[in-house]
């Protein structure tokens, strides 16, 4: 097993076990597994990823990893620090989503720019500490006429963390704020003008859908470049249209913003036949899917004293099998809509393979927990190119097989220095 020497900033990696899909098709095997790899480092960058063949050189400090698994930095791709660690003032909250909602609303009367620092602060220090280098997180957004408390403190934030974790707002708006044109387009002014990082979001669910509106947010937010990123069909209704509408708004208007969809639960509700066209039409639209499976677990299907019979989470293979980015996130920690979680997305990930029955999850599906590029538009940059930053997850007591288990002990490099070695929750 790996340890770590000390705190000294390697120069080298040895015998490191990467993920197949960040390795190049050529790339050699040993007994059906990759070859281990010799990573290099210089000024706190990559300078080369190949092989391992030779033992580390002399003029080098170098690590031998032992076969140790190695990630890149990691990516929260949906987290919502307005709402998290709310819970311990919470009281009784009704199973399901909407009474989820319904509690939230009532604390956050009380919310002041001090709570929601203190709050959202401790869970960027958690998701730093875990390896999380990019952070998007959505933000209440329930006035047409004013902006939430939560929007500026969060845009403080970012500014305060902008060396440690990339943070990124999305202003999370109910549909029917964007019913008249006008409205939007005051809106998407409003977000553009608040500052870099800023995206345009909304909630869009039976029990507010109204496609006019949702042809509106999209005007709107090409009106001011804005991307978007929505909350999709939280829910298990056949009914729920929301995905396949969007998919054809994005083609319809050549929207040239990036769209995220979060959720997407309500593929799992409808006919096969149905479910696939429509990702289909999303991998036409170029959308990014993220699931969410801690929080869909948890709050779909939900009757108290019922134990539920569905899981909750989308397609996701079948959306990777269309070559759709699937990312999978954390989304709420510590309050109404989800009492755990620690903003280790590794957390998550477990949840999903579970749930998912995901295949591979090291060589594959990590994937989904290391790209930022998936987050924006343009083409695809993978991590850990030569030249990059040297921002990796070193999990000494894991292996590819039983990946995630055992990944709590890590040792974080941010730029080849080393900033932790532990689980987020124990240096909180």
């Amino acid at each position: 097993m790996f340890n770590p020497p000390d705190n000294t900033a390697p120069e080298r990696l040895i015998n490191a076990r990467l993920p197949r899909w960040l390795l190049p098709a050529a790339w050699p095997a040993t007994n059906g597994q990759p070859a281990l790899a010799d990573i290099r480092i210089a000024q706190g960058r990559i300078i080369g990823i190949n092989p391992c063949i030779n033992s580390a050189a002399a003029d080098t400090y170098a690590w031998d990893l032992a076969g140790a698994v190695v990630l890149p930095a990691l990516v929260e791709a949906h987290t919502h620090l307005d709402k998290t660690f709310t819970l311990p003032r919470m009281g009784t909250v009704e199973p399901g989503l909407l009474g989820a909602i319904a509690a939230m609303m009532h604390d956050r009367s009380s919310w002041t720019p001090q709570d929601v620092a203190q709050r959202a602060g401790q869970a960027l220090q958690w998701a730093y500490t875990a390896g999380v280098s990019h952070l998007r997180t959505h933000c209440d957004w329930w006035e047409a006429d004013s902006v939430p408390i939560a929007w500026k403190v969060l845009a403080e934030l970012g500014d305060a963390w902008r060396d440690k974790v990339v943070v990124e707002r999305v202003s999370l708006m109910p549909l029917h704020l964007f019913a008249e044109r006008s409205t939007a387009k005051a809106l998407a002014a409003k977000i553009a003008a608040s500052g870099p990082g800023a995206r345009m979001g909304g909630f869009v669910h039976t029990s507010n859908w109204n496609p006019a509106a949702l042809r509106h947010l999209f005007e709107a937010a090409a009106g001011q470049e804005l991307d978007v990123d929505l909350h999709m069909d939280e829910e298990l209704s056949p009914a729920a249209c929301g995905l396949a509408t969007t998919a054809a708004l994005v083609k319809e208007l050549g929207f040239a913003g990036h769209v995220v969809c979060g959720h997407n639960c309500a593929l799992a509700a409808l006919a096969d036949a149905q479910a696939l066209a429509t990702l289909d039409a999303v991998a036409q639209a170029n959308i990014t899917l993220i699931t969410l499976p801690m929080t869909n677990l948890l709050l779909q299907d939900a009757t108290t004293g019922r134990t539920p019979r569905q899981r909750g989470i989308t397609l996701v293979k079948e959306a990777k099998s269309r070559g759709i980015p699937v990312l999978i996130a954390t989304d709420n920690v510590q309050d109404p809509f989800c009492h755990v979680g620690s903003y280790d997305p590794l957390e998550a990930f477990a949840a999903g393979v579970l749930a998912g029955q995901l295949d591979a999850p090291f060589d594959v599906w990590s994937e989904s927990l290391c790209r930022a590029d998936w987050l924006r538009a343009g083409p695809a940059t993978p991590p850990l190119q030569i030249g990059s930053a040297a921002d990796l997850l070193i999990f000494k007591e894991a292996s590819a097989l039983s990946f995630p288990s055992r990944t709590h002990e890590r040792v974080v490099l941010r730029q080849g220095q080393v900033i932790g070695r532990h689980h987020p929750e124990s240096t909180a």
